[in-house]
């Protein structure tokens, strides 16, 4: 038996919208602040109310309400999103900031794909991203390609690369498929510096993104007050990261999500009841390379310049974080675990090197008192639409 949620559908409506409410304004207030001392008391209040959340059984409430209306509670996030992009329109560094997220946030789907679903361990999703982002670089330089299109080339440009680790992936298993993806990572960031034609060490220009005769690189003024062309690719990062959300949670739920489920759980059942496992997992690393290629494509018009030191095994290792302290599986938590990841450090600047160890010791106390992430993944249950919530 499953235990049914406490809350009615009217109050968890009116409970995810206040909870929404609350965050957009938080996050406001930490983007837009520049006080050294209002970055410590915002974290503080964080912190705080992380503590009496758990303790009066607010987190629970917030998670039950989440499942009881999903579909309302990925509605309110993304209004939230918008929300404060427009509370934000003229900042372009916080504007950068949640870009950023967004963008990430998309290649961690990837990820989550791989790890999450068919327990594929990818140590190169930054490698995956770059092809994207160097893709972009060159074609949108010398094709006259429309730049939707060369998005999606992209893509598939990273998904087809990647799938030259297919044979190496199938015939490994955990650490030694971590291995192979850490080499492959550190190969795709010497052979940039060495080629000469992409730019080497010092890079590439990236030309900016063109839609219908719109330069998203040109800010814009609306009713009489100036707006960052930031907000131009935040919004596209909000639609390609919601889109890619929606695709995988779909796959999630479907007898695809299932087959991968069982691949993951155990290969030699899988087998057994006869569950192609090459099947399952080539189709979740290419796919999840896709997604990477597609979040490197718009990282690289938005930052108009690609570097190999933009891709490195560390930045790997930032999306491997994002999806952990996520909670591997669960695809709404990679948000506020992209937010802490990426965001963190940069509002703490002010202690210089000691951020890094700041942000390290939150990490861990995170994960001791949610070893399983943030938000955790549910287990699929069978007789309740038949899907997992």
């Amino acid at each position: 038996m499953t235990n049914q949620p406490t809350l009615k559908h009217n109050s968890a409506a009116g409970l995810l919208a206040i909870v929404t409410l609350l965050s957009t304004a938080y996050m406001w207030a930490f983007l837009h602040t520049q006080s050294q001392l209002s970055v410590v008391a915002l974290l503080l209040v964080a912190v705080a109310a992380f503590i009496l959340g758990r303790r009066f059984g607010l987190i629970e409430r917030v998670e039950q309400a989440a499942a009881l209306r999903p579909g309302l509670a990925r509605l309110w996030t993304i209004g939230g999103i918008i929300i404060l992009i427009a509370a934000l329109h003229d900042s372009h560094f916080a504007l950068l900031m949640i870009c950023t997220v967004l963008l990430f946030t998309t290649a961690c789907l990837g990820l989550t794909m791989q790890f999450g679903f068919t327990g594929i361990a990818n140590f190169a999703g930054a490698a995956f991203f770059g092809i994207g982002s160097y893709t972009t670089a060159v074609m949108a330089s010398h094709t006259s390609i429309p730049h939707v299109l060369i998005i999606l080339i992209s893509g598939l440009v990273a998904a087809l690369i990647g799938s030259l680790l297919i044979l190496p992936v199938l015939r490994t298993r955990s650490h030694y498929t971590a291995l192979v993806t850490i080499a492959f990572g550190i190969l795709f960031k010497t052979f940039l510096e060495v080629n000469d034609v992409l730019g080497g060490p010092q890079g590439l220009h990236v030309p900016g993104m063109s839609l219908f005769g719109y330069e998203f690189n040109q800010g814009f003024t609306l009713l009489g007050s100036d707006v960052s062309f930031y907000v131009s690719y935040t919004l596209l990062s909000l639609v390609i990261c919601a889109t890619t959300y929606l695709v995988i949670d779909l796959i999630k739920r479907s007898w695809v999500g299932l087959s991968m489920d069982v691949v993951r759980t155990d290969e030699t059942a899988a087998a057994t009841f006869g569950l192609h496992i090459a099947h399952w997992k080539v189709v979740a690393f290419v796919l999840g390379n896709f997604f990477a290629g597609i979040a490197g494509s718009i990282y690289g018009m938005t930052t108009e310049f690609v570097a190999p030191n933009n891709f490195t095994f560390a930045d790997s290792l930032l999306m491997v974080s994002i999806v952990i302290l996520g909670g591997l599986g669960n695809s709404i938590g990679l948000i506020p675990a992209a937010i802490i990841v990426l965001v963190l450090p940069e509002k703490l600047q002010f202690i210089q090197e000691y951020r890094f160890f700041l942000y390290a010791v939150l990490v861990i106390i995170i994960l001791l008192f949610r070893p399983d992430g943030l938000l955790p993944r549910k287990t699929r249950l069978f007789f309740n639409r038949g899907v997992s919530k």
